[in-house]
Order: structure tokens, then sequence, then C-alpha cells
């Protein structure tokens, strides 16, 4: 009997070991590519990787705040910047599937008094930056000292009279399509968009500490506050004019809760794979040609693998994504000197 249980004692202990001794040179690698990160006293990064809805890395690097000298770990929320756009995308998918709005929508459905230069434009140009709407924050006044929110960014197309181009003709990455975006899930789900998101992505999917920020209103748990390299220092730069709309880049999360999210997408927990599968495919132009952007992720590259950065007042971030192979790599900093894409790039090249 002991002689029978020996073999297979020693081929599990085998099998522990050679698990612990790929997960140390894994973290080596990456600490490795992520050593700019790693000081005693700079702002720093946090890391996951996902193979199969499993984390099999993930890991804090530097500070989250330089006046505290409070560290990273690896639920440390970031500001995401622009990553923010493929929930807000979600919001409006979740929608459309449910039969409260069309993807064809006319923009001018949800904002009759919007100007008539916006008479062709549908949601699904908002979607995918082909609305040649003018970005909102090219027309903010020199004299506004106050936070943008989402509602002024519709304010805001008052004060032009046209497009970049005629809707469906270009592409033209633009954030005036993602907050009108939020503006619109406000008025068809009869919810603010922060709560929105939260019991009907955040909330179900067990994202405890996600949250789309509102000063005043919510808070940030374990926040990573923003920081920039001036004059030979860092400083904290956590804010700027435009961090208060929610549509474009408001969200608040941490590498592992988006590790949670993502797998939602690929598993199909919030809408269905044919909904999905459009939303992680090249978005066409009125001729037919295609453009490299889905529905609030990029579609570029030889690959063609969703991504997308995000990059504000002190935050550089960058997830990828392949659902094909179920994995996905994201990396988010609070430091405004990042190359998140090429260092994520790196470190999904390991595998």
């Amino acid at each position: 009997m002991i002689r029978s249980i020996i073999p297979i004692f020693l081929s599990v202990m085998l099998a522990i070991a050679c698990r612990t001794s790929n997960t140390g040179k894994m973290e080596k690698q990456i600490d490795g590519i992520l050593s700019k990160y790693n000081g005693a006293d700079l702002p720093g990064a946090s890391v996951a990787v996902m193979q199969n809805d499993s984390i099999i890395f993930r890991k804090g690097y530097g500070l989250s705040n330089i006046q505290t000298g409070e560290r990273i770990t690896p639920s440390s929320n970031f500001r995401l910047a622009s990553v923010t756009k493929q929930f807000t995308a979600m919001t409006i998918m979740m929608l459309a599937e449910q039969g409260k709005l069309s993807l064809e929508d006319s923009l001018r459905r949800y904002f009759p008094d919007f100007p008539a230069y916006g008479k062709d434009i549908r949601i699904r140009h908002l979607l995918t930056h082909t609305s040649g709407l003018v970005d909102y924050e090219d027309l903010i006044p020199k004299t506004l000292s106050r936070q943008v929110y989402d509602t002024d960014c519709l304010k805001l197309m008052h004060e032009t009279d046209s497009l970049y181009f005629p809707a469906g003709s270009r592409y033209r990455y633009s954030n005036t399509g993602y907050a009108l975006l939020s503006l619109i899930t406000e008025k068809v789900s009869g919810q603010p968009f922060a709560k929105f998101l939260n019991d009907s992505i955040f909330k179900p999917l067990g994202m405890q500490t996600s949250v789309a920020y509102e000063e005043g209103v919510s808070t940030v748990q374990n926040r990573a506050f923003g920081h920039s390299f001036r004059n030979n220092e860092w400083v904290q730069t956590d804010q700027s004019q435009t961090s208060a709309v929610l549509g474009d880049g408001g969200i608040y999360s941490n590498p592992g809760e988006l590790a949670t999210w993502i797998s939602a997408l690929w598993n199909h927990r919030l809408i269905k794979a044919e909904l999905q599968n459009k939303a992680w495919s090249k978005a066409l132009l009125n001729d037919g040609t295609s453009i490299g952007y889905g529905f609030g992720l990029h579609l570029d590259g030889p690959d063609s693998h969703p991504h997308h950065d995000g990059s504000t007042m002190g935050f550089r971030n960058h997830i990828l994504v392949y659902p094909e192979k179920k994995m996905m790599v994201v990396l988010l900093t609070n430091r405004n000197d990042a190359e998140p894409r090429a260092e994520a790039e790196k470190i999904a090249a390991l595998f």
C-alpha cells in the first residue's frame, strides 16, 4: 500500500516544485520588465496576467502616494482614463440587447435640440469614433476654471457649427462621443451613469471596489494618486480639468477586478456572444472600409486583438486582450512617464 502511494506522492511534489519554479521565473522576468517602477520613493504600477479565467500573476510596484509613502498593492485602484470606454460601450450594448435602444438610433432622438450638423449621427458612430464630432477638449473656454462634466460636453457641442467629417465617412478618435454615450445611458436607464455601472456591471460581477468616481459623491478605496515628473522631482498631479467626465475616462479599478471584467466578457455573462463579437470586430465606414476600432476597444496591429490605452494627468495604462487564447495582460501606472503598451506587450510575449 505504501509503495503504491509513494510514486503518486513524488509526482505531486514534483508538479508543485515545477509550478513554484515556473512562478518564480515568471516573476523575475516581469520584475525585469517593470524594474523602473520598483523604487522605494517612486510612483509605480500594478500588473495582472490572466489565462483561462485564472490570474497567474499579480503584483504591485512603487508608491501609490509619494506624500504618504503608501505602497501600491494588487488592490490599489487607479484612474483608468480611456480604458473606461469599454465599460461605457457595454452600458449601451446591454440596453440595446434589452430592446431599450438601437445602435442605429439617431443622436437627436436623445438630444432633440442638438445642432443640425449632427442629424446623421447614430449611436454606432459614437461607439466607433466615426461620428465626426469635435473633441470637447478643444472647445473648453480658457476662462473656465472648474472641472468639466459629461453634461458640459453636450453643451460645448453648441459652440461649434460643423463636424470634422460627415458621420460614418472616417475614423477620428474623439472623447466627445463617449461623454454623450454616458448621457444616453442615463436617459434610457433612468439612472445616473455611475449608479448604472455599479448596479448592472460592478456589483453583479463582484468588482467590489471599482467605481465611476464623483468627488463629493463617491470614494475610491485603496486609491493610487497620479504623479508627474516636474523640475527633477515627482509631484502629485491627480486631477485635471477633464477628470470629472465619466463616460470617456472616469472609472477607477485595479488589475484583479479588470481580470474579472474581461473573464465576464469572453464568457458572455453580460451580453450574448453575437453582440460581444461585434464589439470585438473592426467597425465599417459608410463605404465598407474597416477601421481599427470596435466598441470601446482598439483592434489595430498585426493580429487585431482588442486593446486600449488610458492616458490622463498622472496616469498611463494599457490592457491587452486575447479572447481566442483566453489571455489578458493589464498594466496600470500612476506616473506620466510610463510606456504601458510596450511593457504589457513584452509581458504578453513571455506567454
